[in-house]
């Protein structure tokens, strides 16, 4: 149908299982979008998941999986669930393989070398050890190139296996037929070979599995976040405790003083003072009351609420921030899709190299007349390295290794990528513009004034309310006491106490019934005050004609204390910044000389944002940093939008890296982990491409054993896989 016809694309993602090489992901591709309605679909070998879009109108996402698992990889549609236990039971299968192999070659081969024995006994116990290996240890390999076979294709197991087989087959027969008195014994067995192939193929993918399993913690600790239960009202209004997936739409749920949000839902009554930090990065809890929002894995601080779910399982914010995770894991960039695509053509070209290195070894040794036994041997001894030092397992783990540990190492950090190509991107930034408002300041609150009313001296509202507020932990009346603190006032004593969620305090002070809180607070107890600034906390007392305000304590959000350092490290790094903001323009430089900021924009729209952006691309990469729905359009123009995760939704939309805690260091550590990935990424495939390259010739022409080669072919992978894990030492 016409492009302009076509129904909204959905999304959706699959666990796909039994992949475990490179060219397995294209198989998985090639087998999803032959269903009809896919449009694309994203595979990860790392992440076991397959990100697929498609027409809903045509397909669904259980249609997918099951053409995936006809195609031979058992695949279940997945909602955001944790898979650390899955990466934790592979970790845990192939190191068993692992230790089992090694045990059953590694003595062996010392001996071998190191004590001097009977050729007949090294050959026997040589055959026992590496007959048990190719049962235990390479079952694994064998059945995925049976299942390989039965689709008429190829995979990593397939070279694995034939290298095995031929080493082991080979020594067998040739033991055989000297027992027999067929052949004279050969000076060589290639029973060590065989067993040392898998033991030491097993190590690689040990490794592997534990670099997934530390990638996957970062989604574990996001998950966390969620309570495991929700206390759900009956129709009698009696709270039960259920487990969370047990909530439905519509459901009524009890979220009680200190308790997490279960999910995001509507209030339906009652008031409290919500901390939203872990969502949201903004540490200053906000009041909550009947028709407003809230978000799950947020702290209900002091009121009891009543809530109606409103969005459960994958549609909550929580799950959502778990999905960024999960894509930037799961997506691909170019440079990932070509070695796909190398990889999955390597097999096929690796097996025709082997068997033309086969046929042309047989034939110099009937042209030299070796006896028919060294003929074999040679030709065994070359064709199994080729097929093991082909392996490509480097190649598959190049970028996906190094993506994992980078996105981990980010998530931990608070730092999301969305989208793999911001990595790019971030590192080829020249120019890091800024918003000011919410992205510079700070978002803790600091008093600004107090100013006193009917006859009261300022320190003597500040001390009262001060008094008043020591008992509380919220972050107006932590900034009252510190401001007092500052000033050395003395507090009176507190005769009574009481918290109102959502409104404010009540309390005895110096024999003073106090009212400290809200305009709503002494509204609530007959205040006819005007109304002045919405950051304002009132210190009034209760007298027998009513409410008499005492004075008001004002606010302000400061620049945020690591602003200037943010500032001075990016200019550290070679990079240039602009202050691009709405504000004031005497505002803006005054922030902008304090923080040493070098260009200015002020009082600018979003509209004239964007053609900011437009004009210092002309220059270069630029990146934009925000948080404000004002500054989406720039976001989504820059070459990297950074959006603070403070901010609206909109923004972090359309930023391509959310930092969810409200610091303007990350910024520099995004880009800092940015350009360290991607160096990463770059030297791992250089090694790769060139480890194969250069080793296959050297096997098909007899300069390696299948031992070296196996080696080799395992060292490869540990060293690609100890290349990314070496990004957890990168200093953000």
């Amino acid at each position: 149908m016409p492009a302009t016809m076509e129904h909204p694309a959905a999304h959706a993602t699959l666990r796909v299982g039994g992949m475990n090489c490179a060219s397995c992901v294209s198989h998985v591709q090639k087998a999803a979008q032959k269903v009809a309605g896919v449009r694309s679909c994203d595979v990860s070998l790392t992440t076991e998941r397959a990100a697929v879009t498609f027409d809903a109108a045509q397909t669904n996402p259980q249609a997918v999986a099951d053409a995936i698992t006809a195609a031979g990889y058992p695949t279940t549609p997945a909602e955001s669930v944790q898979h650390t236990h899955q990466h934790e039971d592979s970790a845990e299968k192939w190191k068993r393989r692992t230790i089992v192999g090694l045990a059953l070659w590694l003595p062996v081969e010392l001996m071998h070398w190191l004590m001097p024995m009977p050729m007949a006994w090294m050959t026997w116990l040589a055959l026992i050890s590496s007959t048990i290996a190719i049962i235990y240890v390479g079952w694994g390999f064998y059945l995925g190139a049976w299942q390989a076979l039965r689709r008429f294709t190829s995979n990593m197991d397939t070279l694995i296996a034939l290298g095995a087989s031929v080493a082991y087959g080979y020594s067998l027969l040739a033991l055989l037929g000297h027992l027999a008195g067929v052949w004279r014994e050969p000076n060589a067995y290639y029973f060590m070979e065989a067993s040392g192939l898998l033991a030491l193929i097993s190590l690689g993918h040990w490794l592997e599995a534990r670099a997934r399993r530390a990638a996957g913690s970062a989604i574990s600790q996001l998950l966390t976040l969620a309570p495991a239960t929700a206390m759900r009202l009956d129709a009698a209004e009696q709270p039960h405790e259920v487990a969370l997936s047990k909530i439905a739409l519509g459901d009524k749920l009890l979220v009680r003083p200190g308790d997490r949000v279960p999910t995001d839902g509507t209030i339906l009554s009652g008031r409290s003072a919500v901390d939203e930090s872990m969502i949201t990065g903004e540490p200053l809890p906000r009041t909550r009351t009947a028709g407003d929002t809230v978000i799950g894995g947020t702290l209900n601080t002091d009121g009891r609420l009543v809530i109606t779910a409103t969005k459960i399982g994958a549609e909550t914010a929580l799950a959502q921030m778990v999905a960024l995770v999960e894509s930037a894991q799961s997506a691909k960039p170019p440079v990932q899709r070509l070695a796909d695509q190398i990889a999955a053509v390597f097999v096929p070209v690796v097996l025709a190299i082997a068997l033309m290195t086969a046929i042309a070894w047989y034939g110099v040794g009937k042209a030299e007349a070796w006896e028919s036994v060294r003929t074999w041997a040679r030709m065994a001894n070359a064709t199994c390295s080729v097929l093991i030092i082909a392996c490509p397992c480097a190649l598959g783990l190049a970028l996906p290794a190094a993506l994992m540990v980078g996105t981990g190492l980010g998530a931990r950090r608070g730092i999301l990528i969305r989208d793999i190509d911001a990595l790019q991107n971030a590192a080829k930034v020249q120019t890091v513009v800024l918003d000011k408002t919410g992205t510079l300041t700070e978002g803790r609150p600091t008093v600004r004034s107090v100013t006193p009313m009917n006859g009261a001296d300022e320190n003597q509202v500040l001390a009262l309310a001060a008094a008043a507020e020591q008992s509380s932990n919220h972050p107006l009346a932590r900034a009252v006491v510190a401001a007092a603190k500052e000033r050395g006032l003395s507090l009176p004593g507190v005769e009574s106490f009481s918290s109102e969620a959502g409104y404010g305090i009540v309390a005895t002070v110096g024999g003073r019934d106090l009212l400290v809180g809200s305009e709503a607070l002494l509204v609530k107890y007959g205040w006819r005050g005007a109304t002045t600034e919405e950051s304002t906390v009132y210190v009034a007392h209760k007298t027998s004609a009513g409410v008499e305000a005492l004075g008001a304590v004002r606010f302000t959000d400061e620049v945020k204390s690591d602003s200037a350092a943010a500032i001075a490290a990016l200019h550290a790094m070679g990079l240039k910044t602009m202050l691009l903001t709405g504000d004031s323009p005497s505002a803006a430089a005054a922030v902008a000389m304090e923080l040493g900021i070098q260009e200015v924009r002020a009082g600018v729209k979003p509209d004239q944002k964007l053609a900011v952006i437009r004009e210092l691309q002309r220059r270069g990469a630029v990146a934009m940093v925000g948080d404000g729905i004002n500054d989406a359009p720039a976001l989504a123009a820059a070459d990297l939008g950074i959006a603070i995760g403070s901010g609206s939704d909109i923004a972090k939309e359309a930023g391509g890296i959310v930092l969810v805690n409200n610091r303007v260091m990350d910024v520099v550590s995004a880009i800092r982990l940015s350009r360290a990935t991607m160096r990463t990424i770059h030297r791992n495939l250089v090694f790769a491409f060139l480890y194969n390259v250069l080793a296959i010739p050297l096997a098909a022409c007899g300069l390696l054993n299948p031992l070296i080669s196996a080696g080799a072919m395992a060292l490869s992978d540990v060293t690609v896989i100890g290349s990314a894990l070496l990004l957890r030492r990168t200093r953000l």
